[in-house]
C-alpha cells in the first residue's frame, strides 16, 4: 500500500517563511475594544437622560391629573380643568419632545465624531501593518533569495 506523505514539516517550513505579526491583530482588538466602551459610554449617557425626561414627564402628568381629578363646585369648572391640562399637556409634549431630539442630536454627533476618530486611526494602523508586513516580506524574500 502507498504510504500518504506526512505534509506537517512541509507547512511548518513554509508558514515559517512568511512572518505573522499578531501586534497588528491584538491592536485591532484594543482598538475596537475602546470604540464600543465609548459608543456604549454614549448610548447609555443618551438613556439615562432619556429615562430622566420621561419620568419627569410622568411625573409632572400625574400632577396634573391628580389637580384635574378633583371635586369642583360648578360642571363648567369640569370642562376649564380638562381643558387646561390638555393645554398644559401638549405644551410639556412639546417640551419634552425637544429635550429628546437634543438627546438624539447629541448623540449622533458624538458617533460620529467616534466613528471618524476611529476611521481615521484604522487607516494610520493599516497603512503602518502594510508598510511593516511589506518590510517583512521583502527581507523574508532576500534571506531566501540569499541561502539559494
Amino acid at each position: 500500500m502507498a504510504k500518504t506523505q506526512d505534509f506537517t514539516a512541509i507547512m511548518k517550513d513554509m508558514m515559517g517563511a512568511f512572518p505573522v505579526d499578531t501586534t497588528a491583530m491584538e491592536g485591532a482588538f484594543k482598538s475596537t475594544a475602546s470604540l464600543n466602551e465609548k459608543l456604549s459610554g454614549v448610548a447609555l449617557e443618551a438613556a439615562e437622560k432619556s429615562a430622566e425626561i420621561s419620568s419627569k414627564w410622568t411625573k409632572d402628568t400625574l400632577a396634573k391629573l391628580t389637580e384635574m381629578s378633583k371635586a369642583k363646585a360648578e360642571p363648567a369648572d369640569y370642562a376649564k380643568a380638562a381643558t387646561d391640562f390638555a393645554s398644559a399637556s401638549a405644551e410639556v409634549a412639546a417640551e419634552n419632545m425637544a429635550a429628546f431630539a437634543e438627546i438624539a442630536k447629541k448623540v449622533q454627533t458624538e458617533t460620529v465624531e467616534l466613528l471618524m476618530a476611529a476611521g481615521k486611526e484604522a487607516a494610520e494602523e493599516a497603512s503602518a501593518a502594510v508598510k511593516k508586513a511589506t518590510n517583512d516580506v521583502t527581507t523574508a524574500a532576500k534571506k531566501a533569495a540569499a541561502a539559494k
